[in-house]
Formats: C-alpha cells, structure tokens, sequence
C-alpha cells in the first residue's frame, strides 16, 4: 500500500498539470500534451457554459442537429481555440510571474521553446477567426457579428497580458475584463447564433460580469507572492488576503442575487426563487471553505460553490428566452 501512494499522487498531480490546476508535476516530455497544458482546458468550462446560457436566453434555439451542430462549433470556438489562445498569450507575457509562482508550467520549466508557443498563439487565433466568419455564413448574419465579437475577445485578451496596457496588473480593471470575458462574450456569441443581439442583453450581461469579477479575482491568490514581488497590484496585493476574499465572495452573491431580483421585474418569479435558492449553498460553501482559508482552499472552493453560480447562469438565460 505504501509504494503505490506516490504513484497515485504522481498520476493526480500530472492530470492537474494537464488541465491547467493549481499543483502540477514536472518533466512531462510529450508536446502535444504540453501544448494543451498551455490552453489550460480547466477555463474552457465556462466560456462553453456561457454560450449555452446565451442559446437560452435567445429563444431560438431548437432541440435538433443543425443547431446542436452550430451550438458545439460555437462551443469550440470560446473554448477550445479562443481560451486556448487567451491562456496561451497569458502564459507568453506571464513567463517572469510563473517563474516565481508556477515554474512548473510549460515555459519558465523549459518544457517548451518559446518560438513555439508563438506558433501556438497564431495557429490557435488565424483558427478562431476563421470558425467565427464560417458560423456568421452559417447563421446568415448581414453584419460579421461572431467574427466582430471574436475579434473583440482577441483585443481583450492581448490589453489584459501583454503590455503596455496588461490590464491584470491592475485587480479591479483586469478582473472586470476576465469576468467579461468569461460571461458576457461567451453569452453574446450564443445569443447572436440563434437569436438578435440586443442592448438589453448586452447592458444584463456585462453587469453580471461583475459577479464574473468575483471568480476572477480566486486565481489571484495562488499568485499573490509572484505579484507582490513584480509590482502587480492584484486584489488580494491591494487590500490583503482576507479583505480579498471578501470581495470576491460579496461580488459573486450581490450579483447572482441581483439578477434574481431582475427576473421578478419581468416578471418571471419562479426562475427567480430558483435563483435565490441556488445563492444558499453558493454562501455555505463560502464560508466553509474560502472565506475561512483562501490560500488552501481555493480550488476546493471553486469545485464546491461554483456550480451554483453557473446552474443560476443558465436560470437566468432560460427565464430571458421565455420573455
């Protein structure tokens, strides 16, 4: 029994590695594998959550193949190509950061020659672009809305990592714009699929985002000794651990809960008690775990509370279709 513990934690700390988590082995040798632990296939999660929630909110989606077909694209192109290429550019500008914080991941270990993380960045981006301006042929858009919001993803994500803007040195303005990132783009892309992107839509989302804000601002304290030491002024930097946590936890709530009081104004009242409902676990997980000890708990935390968040996403989506 004791020779085969190591062995198991080796396995778990290489699937750790594989997705992007917190904790990870070295040495891993095969390219392919260190390619995909660059795109970190942890954060795809939401993106692709994010476009089944704006799918539901559009009204328009059909439970058939053609849409499911067009939903998984669109699913493939937040996730996959344009997170993948979002991490891929973060882990690009963030090699000095990770040397301190991570320097197991691909780069700072030397895993991988950094020509060919640049040959990633472009492949992962010309590939985006293009399944963008194939999904506006196929919805038969006028106006080039996926590939135009794509676009906008692709600014996002460069003004956040690279400099001179590097907006995640900033915690309140690069968390907003990882939040947004996270729950309106996703969103607007699997509206505009199957629906009209509208000003209603845009102005809830990007609201929302701010509790996007909250999640955003939990990677920041598997960072915070890297931060301190380069200067950046994330959250937990700023205003300390438990302050930090604070904020990302009332974020999270003020705004999950705000959006329940939205669906009682339009008069959808039981998708909004559904909302509230799911804000109770969301706050019992918080205390237990992340509120008490953020640095250890972090990833527990995320596991545990996150899920209510997301199912309170889609809620909230499905109730917008019904209006």
């Amino acid at each position: 029994m004791s020779e085969s513990t190591p062995v198991k934690q080796d396995e778990g700390s290489k699937a750790r590695q594989l997705l992007g988590m917190k904790g990870a082995a070295s040495g891993e040798t095969n390219i392919w594998k260190i390619r995909l632990q660059l795109m970190k296939p942890i954060t795809w999660i939401p993106l692709i959550w994010g476009v089944v929630c704006g799918a539901a909110s559009s009204g328009g989606y059909t439970w058939g193949l053609e849409d499911f077909v067009r939903a998984f694209t669109c699913m493939l192109l937040s996730g996959p190509l344009m997170a993948g290429y979002t991490q891929t550019l973060n882990d690009f500008y963030d090699r000095e950061i990770d040397a301190i914080n991570e320097p197991y991941r691909p780069i700072p270990s030397g895993a991988i020659a950094v020509r060919q993380v640049v040959t990633q960045i472009v492949v992962l981006l010309v590939a985006g672009l293009g399944v963008a301006y194939a999904l506006d042929l196929w919805a038969g858009h006028e106006f080039p809305t996926m590939l135009s919001l794509t676009l906008l993803g692709t600014f996002l994500a460069y003004i956040y990592s690279a400099p001179p803007l590097k907006l995640k040195q900033n915690g309140w303005a690069g968390n907003y714009a990882l939040g947004a990132s996270y729950i309106a783009l996703p969103w607007w892309a699997g509206h505009a699929l199957f629906g009209e992107l509208n000003w209603t839509i845009v102005v809830l989302t990007l609201i929302y985002s701010l509790a996007g804000l909250g999640i955003a601002v939990v990677n920041d304290f598997k960072s915070v000794e890297g931060d301190r030491q380069l200067g950046l002024k994330s959250l937990p930097v700023m205003f300390g651990i438990t302050t930090a946590a604070w904020i990302c936890v009332l974020a999270i709530d003020i705004f999950q809960a705000g959006m329940g009081a939205y669906l009682i104004g339009i008069g959808q009242n039981l998708y909004a008690a559904i909302v509230f409902l799911l804000v109770i676990p969301q706050i019992t997980f918080q205390d237990m775990y992340f509120l008490r000890a953020p640095l250890e708990n972090d990833v527990k935390y995320q596991a545990s509370a996150q899920p209510f968040l997301v199912l309170g996403m889609l809620v909230v989506g499905l109730a917008i279709g019904r209006v």
